[in-house]
C-alpha cells in the first residue's frame, strides 16, 4: 500500500519487524482480556490489523506468540525496576523497586498478562519455563546489584506477589482491618489505596462509555 503527498508517494506497507510490535501490542491486550486458553488468534489478527496466516507467519503458533507477550511485559517489568535503582543501593534500593512496581500495576493489562501467564504455567512446562526467566533475571538484579541476602531477597519477591494478588483482586477496596493490614508496609498501602481509587475510576468511566 502507498500514499501520495504533493506528487511524492510514500510507502505506508510495515516491515515484518514493525508488524510483530503491532501484533505484541494487540496479544497484550487479548490476551490480558480472556488469557492464553480462552483468547483466539483471529481476534489478535483482526486487533491488530492483519490475517491469521501472516500472524502465524510472524510467530508460529498461538503458545509462541503467549509467550513472546509474556515476555514483553517481563522485559519492561525488567527495565522500569533497573531504572528505578540506578545510583541507588542496598535496601534504598530495594525499596524504590517495590513502589517502581506499584506503578507498573497501574497498567491493568499488564498484571493480568502475568497472572493468565502463571496460571498457563501450571499445565504448560514451556510457559512456565518463559515466567521462570523473568524470576531469574529479577533475582540476579536484587543479588548481584544490590548485593541483598537471600532473607531479604525472599522477602522481596514475596511481597512482590503478594502486591500482585491484592492488585488483582483490589483487595483495598475492601475496608475492613483484615483486608487493609495485610498490604506490607504504610507507604505501599498509601500508594495501592490511591491505585485501587484510580483504578475503580476508570472502571466508572469505562462503564459509561460502553452505555
Amino acid at each position: 500500500m502507498s500514499t501520495y503527498y504533493v506528487g511524492v508517494m510514500v510507502s505506508t506497507r510495515q516491515t515484518a519487524a514493525e508488524r510483530r510490535v503491532a501484533v505484541l501490542s494487540a496479544a497484550v491486550t487479548e490476551f490480558a482480556k480472556s488469557g492464553y486458553a480462552g483468547t483466539s488468534t483471529d481476534a489478535i489478527a483482526a486487533r491488530a490489523g492483519i490475517s491469521q496466516p501472516y500472524l502465524f507467519r510472524l510467530f508460529g503458533t498461538k503458545k509462541d506468540l503467549f509467550i513472546a507477550t509474556h515476555d514483553l511485559v517481563g522485559e519492561r517489568i525488567v527495565k522500569d525496576l533497573s531504572h528505578a535503582i540506578e545510583g541507588l543501593e542496598g535496601e534504598e534500593a530495594m525499596h524504590a523497586m517495590g513502589m517502581a512496581y506499584l506503578t507498573l500495576l497501574q497498567d491493568t493489562e499488564m498484571l493480568q498478562v502475568q497472572m493468565h501467564g502463571y496460571a498457563a504455567a501450571t499445565s504448560d512446562p514451556e510457559i512456565a519455563a518463559a515466567c521462570r526467566k523473568t524470576f531469574e533475571v529479577l533475582w540476579h538484579m536484587v543479588k548481584d546489584k544490590l548485593g541483598l541476602d537471600p532473607e531479604m531477597i525472599q522477602d522481596f519477591f514475596a511481597n512482590g506477589m503478594l502486591i500482585s494478588v491484592m492488585s488483582a483482586i483490589d483487595l483495598l477496596s475492601v475496608k475492613e482491618a483484615w483486608a487493609q493490614s495485610i498490604c506490607p508496609g504504610m507507604e505501599k498501602f498509601e500508594a495501592m489505596n490511591a491505585m485501587s481509587d484510580a483504578r475503580r475510576r476508570n472502571d466508572a468511566v469505562s462503564s459509561v462509555q460502553a452505555s
